[in-house]
Parts: C-alpha cells; structure tokens; sequence
C-alpha cells in the first residue's frame, strides 16, 4: 500500500503582499484540515498563538489541531520531517516564505527531499495588486517568480479600479501564461483550491472529497470563504452577489472510466495541460501486461507524478480523475480524456508506459 503523502505548499510573496493574512485565513477556514505551518520571516510573525506564547525557533499549536513554527531555511529538512511524523496527523504543510526569500530554493528542498511522506504541493505567489508597479522597480526578480508559480493570488484587488485591475491581469498572464489568477482582498481565498479539506483515508477519499458537492452553499456564516476568479469583480463587499459561491473561483471537473487508459494518449494530454488547469487528482487503470497496478496521481502545475500499487483485492478496477481549474473547459476535457482510452491490444501499448513511469520518481532536476 503506497504511504499516505502530505502536500507540502510553498506560500511566496514581496513584503506586505498579504501572504501572512492569507495563511491566517487558511488556518481560520481549513474545516478540521490539519495544517502545519512552517514560517520562514523572523521580522513580521503575526499568528496569534506565536505571537502571544512569544515564541519562535519552535513549534506552537494554534489550538485548532494546527502546528506553527519559525525556522530558518537551513532548517527546514528538520522542521518537515517533524511535521511529517504520523504522530502529527497532518493533512497539509504550507511553507510561509520570507517576503526576501527565493521559493525557487524552496521548491528544490522539497524535491530533493527524502522523505516519503511528503509530496511538492505547488507554489503560490500572492502580488499586491495596489503596489505592483512599486514592487516590480524595486524587485526585478518579481518577474520571475510569478512565471515559476503554479497559482497567482492577485491581493488587495479591490483597492484599484477596474480598468487598472484588467491590464494588470494581462501583465500577470504574459508572464505566467497558463496559470489561474485568483483575484482577491484580505487574502480570502478558499482553501479547497489548493488543498482537500478534512482528513481522508487513502487516496480514493481524497478523489471523493475534490468531488465539491458538499461545497456550492450560501454565503450565510461563510463570508470569508468568498473568493472567485479576476474577471472584473473582486471578493469586495460591494460584490456581495458573488459571496459564498465558491465554485466561481475555479471549477471542478471528474473523470471516470470502466475501460483501461492508454498510456502514451494519456501522457499526450498531461504533457499539454490546458490553461487555467491547475490540479489533477486521482488513480488510472492501464492494462498493460506486467504493469497492471494502480497508478495513484497527483498534479499541480507543471509538476506531476504518479504512485503506483497493487490493486487492492475485490476492488474494481477504473480510472477516476478530479481536475481543478480555473476558466477550464469542463465538456473539452471530458473530451480528450475520453479520447485517451485503449483502443488497441495492451501487447501494442506496453512500450508506452515509459511515458508514465519516468514520472514515478522525483524530477528535480526540472527545477
């Protein structure tokens, strides 16, 4: 049985950007998801529980069964190796980086990690979007980061007007074409984009909780979890008729299959993952002889991997798939996944499986 992995999400951004409102608030919304945060900024810790117990160097609970901690980078193998332990029962790991930090370096710790327990979660880069020009003149460098990030968070959006927020959205995706822009203010952007909510056991009860039924309610009680997509409107009071409509921050698409996939068409279409396509969660079936087991995946981003196991006994065995994005095609995709189902003998399709398995282990030298 493959080992339970925890994503590990490297939360980046200039000073001020607004990323420590944006963990607070995944703290304050993660619906009894288990999150340990790792705070790599010594100059500008604002989480309540650290800053009362006036600790930093060591881990603190944040009595929601989250845990915190200050680090160093030089530290942090340490700190997520703790985080990791079973013992912990964390669901999810975010990395707060220093507003000077490089998440490029971050990124490879994480990859080049040995530990098996955790997995690359993506990165997200939040831009202040009423100091993006001053940030850009003074940090170059800005540049690149928002074209290294597998999401954009565009915060404090309702501070400039409409005109301004478009053309800064064009600015954005020039410089990282493909990626989803999440418009936002007071970092209130809703967790389930980048990770599940709530405990799962095992891998299909991840794949059921991405399902979002439980997730297109009112706004009653849920104001903060209101977010959506950069089309013209922000999360702003005076758009109160999108609050609570979680779904208009991105879309949530499932896949399922009784027939085997093939793996070089399927490879096709990871390989040209369409814009806006941000995460991809699930298992395929490939009946390919000598390599019949349960392929596991797991895509954010560019990054994509895939964990395979023996077929649990009595378990039917099928494709099934969550694609989360943003300004997807729901019907397209359907499309092309039904597209990429065996047509020819698995004899034929062997040689293919190559195209999967060399995303079995970790690619670090992709970053």
């Amino acid at each position: 049985m493959a080992t339970q992995q925890i994503p590990v999400v490297v939360l980046a951004g200039f000073l001020g950007s607004g990323k420590t409102t944006l963990l607070n608030h995944l703290l304050g919304t993660g619906d009894g998801t288990r999150i340990g945060a790792i705070v790599n900024d010594f100059g500008s810790i604002e989480i309540d529980a650290m800053t009362v117990a006036g600790q930093v160097d060591s881990m603190v609970s944040l009595g929601n069964g989250c845990l915190c901690c200050a680090v160093d980078t030089s530290e942090l193998d340490t700190y997520l190796e703790r985080l990791a332990r079973p013992a912990a029962r964390i669901d999810v790991i975010v990395i707060e980086a220093s507003g000077l930090a490089e998440p490029q370096e971050l990124i490879r710790m994480i990859l080049a990690s040995d530990n098996d327990r955790i997995v690359y979660g993506g990165l997200i880069e939040v831009v202040d979007a009423a100091e993006f020009d001053d940030t850009r003149a003074r940090h170059p460098e800005l540049d690149r980061h928002v074209g290294i990030a597998d999401i954009v968070v565009l915060n404090k959006a309702d501070r400039i007007g409409d005109a301004a927020r478009q053309e800064l959205i064009g600015t954005l995706a020039d410089l990282a074409p493909g990626r989803p822009v999440i418009c936002t203010a007071y970092g209130r952007v809703d967790p389930e984009l980048f990770f599940d909510r709530g405990p799962g056991e095992g891998h299909d009860a991840a794949v059921r909780q991405l399902s979002f039924e439980d997730l297109l309610r009112e706004a009653a009680g849920h104001e903060d979890a209101a977010a959506h997509h950069c089309d013209g409107h922000c999360d702003h009071p005076d758009h109160a008729h999108h609050e609570g409509h979680l779904h208009a921050a991105y879309q949530s698409v499932e896949f399922t299959s009784a027939e085997p996939m093939h793996p070089r068409r399927l490879m096709d279409f990871l390989d040209s993952r369409p814009a806006g396509l941000y995460r991809i969660k699930g298992f395929v079936h490939f009946d390919v002889p000598e390599n019949r087991q349960k392929f596991t995946l797991h895509a954010v981003g560019d990054f994509l991997r895939f964990y395979p196991e023996p077929w649990p006994k009595g378990e039917e065995r099928g494709t099934q798939l969550v694609m989360i994005g943003s300004g997807i095609d729901a019907q397209a995709l359907r499309k092309e996944l039904e597209n990429c189902r065996e047509s020819t003998p698995p004899e034929a399709a062997a040689h293919s499986m190559w195209g999967v398995l060399r995303y079995v282990a970790a690619r670090e030298e992709d970053w």
